[in-house]
C-alpha cells in the first residue's frame, strides 16, 4: 500500500510538472502573448509592451519588462515601466473566449507622466498593432464595391466579412487590482514638477466591470518641491458617477489633515471637490520644507478649505477658506526689522501675536482676502484684497498702534497716524503690490511723508547714527517747521 501510494503521488506530481510546463509553453507562445498583450492594452487604451510571461504555481501568471512608451518630446520615453506585473488567472479560462483575471499586482512601478500642448494630462495613447484576421478585413473590398463589380449572384454573402470580423481574442474580466511600491511624477507643460507620489500602494476589488472600491496609502507626497505631506491614507470608491477618496488622512508639519475629495472623470471637464481641515501644523515646519528660513515664524496652524473645480481647468477653482495661527512669533523679518529700527519699536523685530488669522474666498482665477489680522499687544495690521493665481498682489492695508506706542514715535511719523473707530488706536493706510515672491508696499512712503525737507539726517537721527551737530539739529527739529524750496522727490509707489 505504502509503494502504491508513493506511486501515485509521484504520478499526481508528475503529471502537475507536466501541465505546469505545459501552459508555460502555451503562454510563451507568440500567438497568446500577443494576444494577451493586445487585450490588456484594449483594457487600458493604451500600448503595453510584455518582454516575458510565465507561469508560476504561487503568483499565477508573470509578465515582466512592462513599458507603456509615449512621443512627448524631453521626458522619459516610457510612461510606466515596472519590472514584475503579477495576474492570478483561473486557468481554464486560458482555453476559452473569457479571461478571468482573479487579481493584478503591479510592483514597484514608475509613471512619469507630463501636460501636452494644451495643458492637459492624458494618458498615452498609441495604436495597437492590427490583428491578422483585421488586416484581412480591411484588405477585402467594401460589399458596396463587390456588389457594383461582380452580379449580385455571384457576391460573397454578408456572414462571410461578420466572420472574419471577429478575432479570436480573449474578453477580460478583472476581480482585484493591487499596486505595490509605486512612484508617480506630475510635470507641467514646461516639464516642472508639479507633484510627486512615493511608496503609494493600492489595494482593490471590483464588484462590477465599472464598480472598484479599496483603500490607499502614499508615504510622501510632494506639491511643487514646496508643500509636503506624509503617510496619507484613505478608502476610495470609483463608479459610474464618479470617484470618491472619502476619508482621508495625512501629516504635514508635524500635524493632522483630514479632509474628502470627489471627483466625475466622466464628466465634461472632469469637475472635482475638496474639503480639507487641518490643525496643529507647525509654521515653521512648513517654511523651512518650502525653502524660509529657519525660526521667522513659530506657531500651530489650523483651518480649512472647501472648494470644487475642474481638472481640466486649473483656473475654475472657486471655495472659500480659513488659516488661523495660534501661539504665533514673527522674529527677525527683514521688513520689520527695518520698520522697528526706523519707528524705534522693540516689538516689531520680534513680534508676539495674540490674534493672527486670514479669511478668503476662491473665484477663478484669484483669491480674495476678505479678512487678514495680526494683532500684537500694541500694533495691529489688517489688509483686505487680492491674490491673483500667477502670485500678483494687490492688498489694502493698515497698520494701527494703540497711544503707548504712539506716544513713542518721532513726531514727523506720529503725526500720519490718525484716528480710526477702534478706540484708543491711530492707523495710517498703506497698499501692497507686486508678487508673493517680491512684494512692494508704499508704507514706508505712507509713514515718512513728503514733506520732510531731509529723508537721510531724520533716518539717520531715529536710528541714532551720526555724530555733525547739523545732523542732530535736523533730526530734533519738527519735519513740516518749514517747507523746503527743493524737496526730494518720493520714491514711486
Amino acid at each position: 500500500m505504502s509503494r502504491i501510494v508513493l506511486i501515485g503521488l509521484g504520478l499526481i506530481v508528475g503529471v502537475a510538472l507536466l501541465i505546469l510546463l505545459g501552459v508555460n509553453m502555451y503562454v510563451q507562445s507568440r500567438g497568446t502573448q500577443a494576444r494577451i498583450q493586445q487585450e490588456l492594452s484594449q483594457r487600458l487604451g493604451t500600448t503595453l509592451r510584455i518582454q516575458r510571461i510565465s507561469v508560476t504555481p504561487w503568483w499565477g501568471l508573470k509578465l515582466t519588462g512592462i513599458t507603456i512608451p509615449q512621443s512627448q518630446p524631453g521626458v522619459s520615453p516610457d510612461f510606466l515601466t515596472a519590472k514584475t506585473f503579477r495576474l492570478r488567472i483561473r486557468f481554464s479560462s486560458l482555453f476559452s473566449g473569457h479571461l478571468v483575471i482573479k487579481e493584478v499586482s503591479l510592483v514597484n512601478p514608475e509613471i512619469f507622466w507630463a501636460q501636452n500642448a494644451d495643458g492637459k494630462w492624458r494618458v498615452p495613447s498609441m495604436p495597437v498593432a492590427p490583428t491578422v484576421a483585421e488586416t484581412a478585413v480591411v484588405a477585402s473590398p467594401p460589399p458596396e464595391q463587390k456588389s457594383a463589380a461582380e452580379p449580385l449572384a455571384n457576391s460573397p454573402p454578408p456572414l462571410v466579412v461578420q466572420t472574419e470580423n471577429k478575432p479570436a481574442t480573449f474578453t477580460p474580466e478583472v476581480e482585484r487590482v493591487n499596486v505595490v511600491g509605486a512612484r508617480f511624477r506630475f510635470l507641467d507643460e514646461k516639464l516642472k514638477s508639479v507633484a510627486t507620489f512615493e511608496d503609494v500602494d493600492f489595494r482593490s476589488s471590483f464588484r462590477t466591470a465599472t464598480d472598484l472600491h479599496g483603500n490607499i496609502t502614499i508615504a510622501k507626497t510632494s506639491l511643487r518641491d514646496r508643500f509636503f505631506l506624509q503617510q496619507l491614507q484613505s478608502p476610495l470608491l470609483y463608479e459610474s458617477n464618479g470617484l470618491d477618496f472619502s476619508q482621508i488622512t495625512a501629516r504635514a508639519g508635524d500635524g493632522q489633515i483630514s479632509g474628502r475629495f470627489t471627483m466625475q472623470p466622466q464628466a465634461q471637464d472632469s469637475p472635482f471637490t475638496v474639503s480639507i481641515k487641518f490643525k496643529e501644523v507647525q509654521a515653521d515646519k512648513i517654511i523651512v520644507e518650502a525653502g524660509g528660513t529657519s525660526g521667522t515664524v513659530t506657531g500651530k496652524l489650523e483651518g480649512r478649505l472647501d472648494a470644487q473645480g475642474k481638472t481640466a481647468d486649473p483656473n475654475a477653482l472657486a471655495g472659500s477658506g480659513e488659516i488661523i495661527l495660534r501661539d504665533g512669533e514673527v522674529r527677525q523679518y527683514s521688513l520689520l526689522v527695518a520698520l522697528g529700527q526706523l519707528l524705534q519699536i522693540q516689538e516689531l523685530q520680534q513680534l508676539r501675536l495674540d490674534q493672527a488669522q486670514v479669511k478668503y474666498h476662491i473665484n477663478p482665477g484669484v483669491i480674495t482676502i476678505d479678512e487678514l489680522v495680526f494683532r500684537s499687544e500694541n500694533i495691529r495690521l489688517t489688509a483686505t484684497g487680492t491674490v491673483s493665481f500667477d502670485g500678483k498682489l494687490q492688498l489694502e492695508s493698515q497698520l494701527a498702534v494703540n497711544e503707548k506706542m504712539r506716544s513713542q514715535l518721532f513726531r514727523a511719523i506720529r503725526d500720519n497716524f490718525k484716528p480710526i473707530d477702534e478706540p484708543g488706536y491711530t492707523a495710517v493706510n498703506f497698499q501692497v503690490s507686486g508678487t508673493v515672491g517680491r512684494p512692494k508696499t508704499n508704507l514706508m512712503d505712507k509713514l515718512i511723508g513728503r514733506d520732510l525737507k531731509d529723508l537721510s539726517s531724520v533716518i539717520t537721527g531715529l536710528i541714532g547714527g551720526g555724530k555733525s551737530d547739523k545732523k542732530k539739529k535736523a533730526a530734533n527739529e519738527p519735519a513740516a517747521a518749514a517747507p523746503s524750496p527743493s524737496p526730494v522727490p518720493s520714491p514711486p509707489p
